[in-house]
């Protein structure tokens, strides 16, 4: 006899975050599937229900928050013995009420990249990861600003609390490229930042890069995920989402977004259609093309995790 068919479950989950940027985890109860493990909040999306409208009611009823801003964000899969599982994270940035918890054994604000409580809920684990992508990426150009300028640039971003850095450099001449990139590298971790390299994972090995940012025909070529702590890649369509998705990859980039000088004669996106390739995705996604800080807001109420800029974050004043 054939096992029964397992069900399928769509659940909403809230990553609630407070101004330094901590997180709301709980620990589920004894009487639970997994108890004892943590996860983001949430709950069963009901028949008739979007997964944004069971969001604001599971949290209302287990946490006695009303929310007032939810962003979509990422989009997970998982078979549980009892399920199979899709859950619809959203960014629950805005919310007001006292939390009073109805539902878990415990709450926990935790930070990106320091979670101290565990073990998570399986489909919960790989979202931790993406909550340390940091939210903005400054893409270098000093073969068209030069090195020493680039550079400046650079020192000024890093002390304003600039974390992700992808070196693009292929323009310049090989030495004055690795000379360059490890200079980089090593101004990034002095700041606690991620310094990936673009396309050439041998120069990223060299120099102790964070990781490898592949250029959309390397991703094209890829059958298995580069191995490095930290792998995303360009992408401009759907299927090339997709494809970085099923590699695994941490992120992608996808633009351009507005126009931009880079692109004179090619169409910007534009934000509906930003918003349309990456719905329900598994893996974070920056938005790039013609952004600056000043369109983080309106870039992750979108579905976006954060933005790219190669201009935007270099030239803000100091």
């Amino acid at each position: 006899m054939s096992a029964p068919a397992k069900k399928n479950v769509r659940v909403a989950a809230a990553v609630i975050t407070r101004p330094d940027g901590s997180f709301l985890l709980g620990q589920r109860c004894a009487e639970t599937f997994y108890p004892g493990y943590w996860e983001f909040p949430g709950g069963k999306v009901e028949a008739g229900e979007t997964p944004r409208q069971a969001l604001i009611r599971e949290l209302q009823e287990e946490l006695d928050l009303e929310t007032d801003e939810a962003w979509p964000w990422l989009t997970r899969e998982h078979d549980y013995e009892h399920a199979h599982v899709k859950l619809y994270f959203f960014e629950v940035p805005a919310w007001h009420g006292e939390l009073r918890d109805r539902v878990h054994s415990a709450l926990s604000w935790e930070m990106p990249g320091q979670v101290q409580v565990g073990p998570m809920l399986p489909a919960n684990g790989p979202i931790l990861k993406a909550l340390a992508l940091p939210r903005q990426m400054g893409i270098t150009q000093a073969h068209a600003v030069g090195v020493a300028t680039q550079l400046a640039q650079l020192d000024a971003a890093l002390a304003r609390g600039l974390k992700l850095v992808q070196i693009r450099e292929a323009a310049l001449p090989a030495d004055a490229r690795e000379s360059f990139a490890q200079q980089v590298v090593e101004r990034c971790h002095a700041h606690g930042a991620l310094a990936l390299v673009n396309g050439d994972a041998t120069l990223a090995r060299q120099i102790g890069a964070d990781g490898l940012h592949l250029p959309a025909a390397q991703l094209a070529a890829c059958s298995t995920r580069p191995d490095f702590e930290w792998v995303g890649a360009a992408c401009h369509t759907r299927a090339e989402l997709e494809h970085a998705a099923r590699l695994g990859l941490d992120y992608a980039l996808l633009g351009h977004v507005l126009p931009t000088p880079s692109h004179p004669d090619e169409p910007a996106l534009g934000w509906d259609e930003f918003s349309a390739r990456v719905a329900e995705l598994s893996i974070p996604v920056l938005a790039l093309g013609g952004l600056g800080p000043d369109t983080m807001a309106t870039a992750r109420a979108a579905g976006a995790h954060g933005i790219a800029a190669i201009r935007g974050i270099w030239t803000l004043a100091g």
